[in-house]
């Protein structure tokens, strides 16, 4: 929280799955659908403010907007406009836009990852125990001495999951 006061911003997180190389994504999509995952990242997001690159966005169900969340889109084209959507075109405007609220959930891409990554306070990691060939998009590495694992659950592959999965929390340590 001593960070949030100093710079007038909202507690910053992300929510990402991650294979055991830091792959997010393969042919804009994510690596394999563990419905668990996607129950999980509804129960983080919903009600909340949430930020996303338009390639995040236009692999959504209908390239459209998730219900019950604020949804934040940030591009860098000045004419996009998509129901239902914010749209702001730089971080500092992100930033402001967001001032009042307690806490956001940036959820991608990786170009998005890697411009916030250094200003997150918290990280809401799905970690796929195994590791997928061909993936095109990555997670930044993560320097595991500058954050505090604060919640841990551990999953079994079932017939539902084709892959054991750990949903890991942590928290910068200040």
């Amino acid at each position: 929280m001593k960070k949030q006061q100093k710079s007038n911003k909202p507690t910053a997180s992300i929510v990402v799955v991650v294979d055991e190389n830091n792959a997010i994504g393969k042919n804009k999509n994510l690596l394999c659908h563990l419905p668990n995952d996607l129950k999980h990242f509804k129960n983080i997001t919903l009600h909340n403010t949430i930020i996303m690159g338009r390639k995040t966005l236009e692999a959504m169900p209908n390239g459209a907007a998730l219900p019950k969340r604020k949804n934040i889109v940030l591009t860098t084209d000045n004419q996009l406009k998509i129901d239902n959507c914010v749209m702001l075109h730089s971080l500092p405007e992100v930033w402001e836009y967001c001032k009042d609220e307690d806490e956001v959930f940036f959820i991608g891409g990786g170009q998005i990852f890697d411009a916030v990554f250094d200003d997150m306070d918290k990280l809401h990691l799905t970690r796929i125990h195994h590791t997928f060939e061909g993936a095109d998009t990555y997670f930044p590495a993560i320097d595991f001495s500058e954050w505090e694992l604060i919640e841990e659950e551990k999953h079994k592959a079932d017939e539902r999951h084709a892959y054991d999965y750990t949903f890991q929390t942590y928290e910068r340590k200040i």
